[in-house]
This record gives structure tokens, C-alpha cells and sequence, in this order.
């Protein structure tokens, strides 16, 4: 009877671990984040990111201490992640956000923020015209671009809740949707930021970073916005966000440090990358504030904006003493594959 007892202890015992091991291999499986490009020493803040067509990296700083040039700045990177230039932004704030090459006339935008504009500046130069100034003064919030098929350009309005929409030649924009579900009084203080269409462009899809969700635009028949509602919630900080061609939506999670995949329906399939300290050069290892996201084939960039909201009088986030332990800024990669999730039908 003991040795049986004792053969039934054990039986029991391994099925447990067969459990646990089931168990494990049913979680989720975060592709890990590696470095692509680091700052020069001095260089500030990354925060919009793009790709051209010869695959060169582009990157524009938020510096919010300033910079030596006195204007914005734009680091261009070669696709393996050696710097190639340095871009000083002619008539601009130091306080540069998204950045995007618009897909008919080619012109490089780039959201000032600090100027409350879009400028079109040449890519090798600097030199810029202003491409649209957004309405509101203090009030504006310019945070991100994108395009629809006809070249139309549209702009998200972090403090105002509107999403702004020039044609493709820029000028004066006009209030393409105004909504309340795109401010916020939450943390991070910035409403409506990322933005992409579908691919069939039926639906704008935009991030409210504080209020940690995705807000779905209906696209009407004759391009007019339909009533916008949240698409999910609880996406900690929702910042850059870009569609695949299946219609996944990914979504840098800037208070969580990692990119949160979405199927079209809403549902999660992926969380890739972590946070994985500050390195002895003093830059994130992995991801620290993920900012903005583009794909280039098989890889995600993605800025590490590593701000410290300390700095602007706001209350300590989880991340912000170590944004504050960082000397040396750093573009992180993700390989674009989606690992498999058990239990997840074709």
C-alpha cells in the first residue's frame, strides 16, 4: 500500500509539471527588442519616426531642454543603423514630433509642436515653408500625420480633440472631426496622437494616450468622419500606432514599454518587447517610452522617447526615474513576425 501511495504521489507530481510546462507554453512569447541606431552624444529625445525608399531611417527629437542648434533636429540613419546625417530644422521649435514623406508629392512633413505647424523641409538641407499651421494657439496640440489614397493629409490634436485635414499642397486645415473622445484627463495628458486608416480606409483608427484606449473614425461613402467610439481600452499609454495588410493595428504602449498587436476585431495576438534596464553607455535596453512605430519589411522601428513627465510638473509615472538615469537616446528594433498564441483560430 506505502509503494503505491508513493507511485500515486509521484504519478501526481509529474502531472503537475506536464501542467505547468502546458501552461508556459501557452503564454505569450515577446519577440525581445534589440537596438538599431543609437544618438549622438547630445541629441535629445527621439520622437517621430519614418522610412524612405531606399531604407534610410529618419528620426526627429523632442528636446525638451533645448539644442545647441537652437532649432528642431532630424537624424538620418542608413538601414544598418549608421548615422548618416544630421538634419537642423530651418524655422522651427526644438520640439519636433512625427515625421512622414507623403506618398504622392514626396515632401518630407514634419509636426512642430512647439510652433503649433506642419513644415515641408527638404530632407538633406533643412531648409522649410510651412506646410499648414494649426488653429487653436496655445491651445493646439499637433502630434501626427497621415494620408489617405487622394493625398489628403490628416493631423491629430492632442488637446483639442480634432483630427485636422489638409489636401495634399497643405494650406489652411479644416475640423475633419472635433470629439471629446479624443481629449483626455488622464496621464500622459495627450489625447488623440497615433493614427492610420484600414486598408480599405473605412475606419481612421487613433491612440488617446492618457485615456489608454483606441478610438474607431467610421470613413463615410463621401470621405466625411462618421461618429468616432472606442475601439478597445487598456492599451497603458497608447502612442504610435501603424495597420499591417491584414488589418492588425500595433500600438507602441509608451507606460507599459511594448508594442501591443490587435487583430482587426480588437482582439490581442501579440505583446512584443520589454524594458530591460539602461546599459553602461546609459542608453534603454529594449524599450523605454516607445513612442512612434513604422515597418520597413520584416522589422519594427521604434523611437525610445524615454521622457521624464516629471519634467513638465506632472506626477511620477512608473518609468520616470529611469527616463531620467538616460544620457544616450537610442532607435529600438522588433522583428515584425506575430508568434503564435495557442488557442487562436486561423
Amino acid at each position: 500500500v506505502l509503494i503505491m501511495k508513493r507511485c500515486t504521489y509521484s504519478l501526481l507530481l509529474a502531472l503537475i509539471f506536464l501542467s505547468l510546462l502546458a501552461v508556459q507554453s501557452n503564454a505569450w512569447v515577446r519577440s525581445p527588442a534589440g537596438t538599431f541606431a543609437t544618438l549622438p552624444d547630445g541629441a535629445t529625445n527621439p520622437a517621430g519616426i519614418t522610412v524612405d525608399s531606399a531604407g534610410n531611417v529618419y528620426v526627429s527629437t523632442f528636446a525638451v531642454g533645448g539644442t545647441t542648434s537652437g532649432v528642431g533636429q532630424i537624424f538620418v540613419f542608413k538601414p544598418s543603423g549608421r548615422l548618416l546625417r544630421q538634419v537642423d530644422v530651418e524655422g522651427s521649435s526644438t520640439l519636433l514630433l512625427e515625421l512622414a514623406f507623403h506618398p504622392t508629392t514626396g515632401a518630407l512633413l514634419v509636426i512642430d509642436f512647439g510652433g503649433k505647424q506642419v513644415l515641408n523641409v527638404d530632407p538633406d538641407t533643412g531648409e522649410s515653408t510651412v506646410f499648414t499651421t494649426i488653429p487653436g494657439g496655445e491651445d493646439a496640440g499637433p502630434n501626427v500625420l497621415t494620408f489617405d489614397s487622394e493625398g489628403n493629409v490628416y493631423i491629430s490634436d492632442s488637446f483639442q480633440g480634432t483630427i485636422w485635414r489638409t489636401g495634399e499642397n497643405g494650406g489652411d486645415p479644416e475640423e475633419w472631426v472635433v470629439d471629446l473622445i479624443l481629449t483626455t484627463s488622464g496621464a500622459p495628458p495627450f489625447g488623440a496622437n497615433g493614427l492610420a486608416f484600414n486598408n480599405d480606409e473605412s475606419a481612421l483608427f487613433v491612440a488617446n494616450t492618457g485615456n489608454d484606449t483606441v478610438v474607431k473614425i467610421p470613413v463615410e461613402n463621401d470621405g466625411t468622419a462618421g461618429d468616432p467610439e472606442v475601439f478597445v481600452n487598456s492599451i497603458n499609454g497608447a502612442d504610435g500606432l501603424i495597420i499591417d495588410e491584414q488589418d492588425n493595428l500595433w500600438i507602441a504602449a509608451n507606460q507599459a514599454d511594448e508594442i501591443v498587436v490587435l487583430d482587426p476585431s480588437g482582439r490581442v495576438i501579440a505583446k512584443l518587447g520589454d524594458f530591460d534596464g539602461i546599459d553602461p553607455r546609459g542608453a534603454p535596453k529594449g524599450l523605454l517610452f516607445p513612442a512612434s512605430i513604422v515597418r520597413r519589411g520584416n522589422i519594427i522601428y521604434v523611437t525610445n522617447l524615454s521622457l521624464d513627465l516629471r519634467l513638465f510638473g506632472l506626477a511620477q509615472p512608473v518609468d520616470a526615474q529611469w527616463a531620467a538615469e538616460v544620457t544616450t537616446h537610442s532607435i529600438a528594433k522588433i522583428n515584425a513576425h506575430i508568434p503564435p498564441v495557442s488557442g487562436l483560430n486561423p
